[in-house]
């Protein structure tokens, strides 16, 4: 304990023998401890440390350390249930669980911290939080270990009759309790995995050539590169904003798709017509990242704990986005100021507005590209194999679905009505 007593006095201002113990100064320590990486349960050695020399050696009780222990134990038990020993910067995909929102009930927080240790991405884990937290409303109660299958169905069943949300939405709410309860619970939820509601099958919606070329005209500067790289590549808009420069190849004219739906890797075609623009963008990304490095940043997040194996990686150009943010940022795990990539919201903003000035009337989005990408690939004859593995799906059942959506041109039947018309013509002839 006297080792945590002189950390204490090293951040206290002046001298002298006794050292001054209040709220203020205490959670400042605590916290300095929390943004060096130290483990909760040294955290609460530390904590303990100086009730210990507030009461033995000042004899006061002026500091109730209680919630700062009761706090500290439950993140202490999250890190042994979960496997993680502390992290220097604990952020997806580093298997670490990094900072924890102290002001969210505890089962949330072994929740994030199971799925970081798991690299989940960050918008799955933000997704199953929320559900979580609908769940314990739900319940009135944090304590889920208490409860289980049966309250489960009734959550999901008010869901659907009062919330009435749909199939897919349920489901999701259904997987965030399956992943709970199972991976950091540990239980098996056999009967609820099987009363899955039954999706809706749609036909995605796809732009014709034409709309294609309508809408691109309408696209400027690094948007346009983008929708050039979604369509002309078949790349998911997260693909396309996680690009990385090192994973762009001009000579053989492909790109390499790093940790795509599934963490998987494949490579895809790059399009001549995108080249030029793409270049400029990468020469627009590399003189930022030479202005964060004369300001002492440009470190990126490097994924599965690169940074380990290859320290300086992260600050090299390779590794920086194809498509950085305009601006730098506390990362929202590890609160390390690095710079991002661009926003989702940043294309499909744009993409919105420039559909709103064409004639087209179907309700695009940014992965309404891909479709396209696929069904023009499908109807200039390549075969569905190819597609299938440009794409990266993993059952060719999948890649199918663009075959019902092909124009073949029109669809391979008469309407009845049509054929009415050239009888009623017949007769009157």
């Amino acid at each position: 304990m006297p080792a945590w007593v002189a950390e204490y006095a090293s951040q206290q201002p002046g001298g002298g023998e006794r050292l001054e113990v209040n709220d203020e100064r205490v959670l400042c320590f605590l916290r300095s401890l929390r943004d060096r990486g130290v483990p909760a349960w040294q955290r609460l050695q530390a904590a303990r440390a100086v009730e210990w020399y507030q009461g033995i050696v000042l004899r006061q009780a002026s500091v109730d350390f209680s919630p700062y222990i009761v706090k500290l134990g439950e993140l202490a038990a999250i890190d042994r249930r979960v496997g993680a020993v502390g992290s220097d910067e604990g952020i997806p995909g580093e298997g670490l669980p990094g900072r924890l929102d102290l002001d969210e009930p505890s089962a949330v927080r072994e929740l994030r911290a199971r799925m970081r240790v798991l690299h989940h991405p960050k918008s799955t884990e933000d997704c199953y939080a929320r559900w979580l937290l609908r769940f314990i409303r739900h319940l009135d109660d944090e304590q889920l270990e208490k409860h289980g299958e049966h309250e489960i169905g009734q959550f999901l069943t008010d869901l659907a009759v009062t919330g009435e949300v749909t199939a897919g939405t349920q489901n999701q709410a259904l997987s965030a309790m399956i992943f709970y309860y199972g991976k950091v619970l540990g239980r098996d939820l056999r009967f609820i995995q099987r009363i899955r509601a039954k999706a809706s099958e749609y036909l995605p919606v796809v732009l014709s050539k034409l709309e294609v070329l309508e809408l691109l005209g309408r696209m400027r500067g690094e948007s346009e590169t983008m929708f050039q790289l979604m369509y002309g590549s078949g790349l998911r808009h997260r693909e396309c904003r996680c690009l990385r420069i090192k994973d762009v190849c001009f000579d053989m004219g492909q790109i390499v798709v790093r940790n795509g739906k599934g963490e998987k890797d494949r490579v895809t075609v790059l399009p001549g017509f995108a080249q030029e623009s793409l270049r400029r963008c990468i020469e627009t990304a590399a003189a930022t990242h030479r202005d964060d490095l004369q300001d002492g940043f440009g470190s990126v997040y490097l994924p599965f704990a690169l940074h380990r194996k290859y320290p300086n990686a992260s600050r090299e150009l390779g590794w920086q986005y194809v498509f950085p943010s305009r601006r730098r940022s506390a990362d929202p795990r590890s609160g390390v100021i690095r710079r991002h990539h661009v926003h989702e919201r940043t294309f499909a903003s744009a993409m919105k507005t420039a559909l709103a000035r064409t004639s087209i009337k179907k309700s695009a989005t940014p992965h309404t590209l891909r479709h396209s990408f696929a069904t023009h690939m499908l109807e200039d004859g390549a075969d569905i194999r190819t597609v299938q593995e440009l794409l990266g799906h993993k059952d060719v059942k999948t890649t199918m679905i663009y075959t019902h959506v092909m124009n073949r041109p029109g669809l391979a039947v008469t309407s009845p009505l049509d054929r009415l018309r050239v009888m009623a013509n017949s007769v009157v002839n």
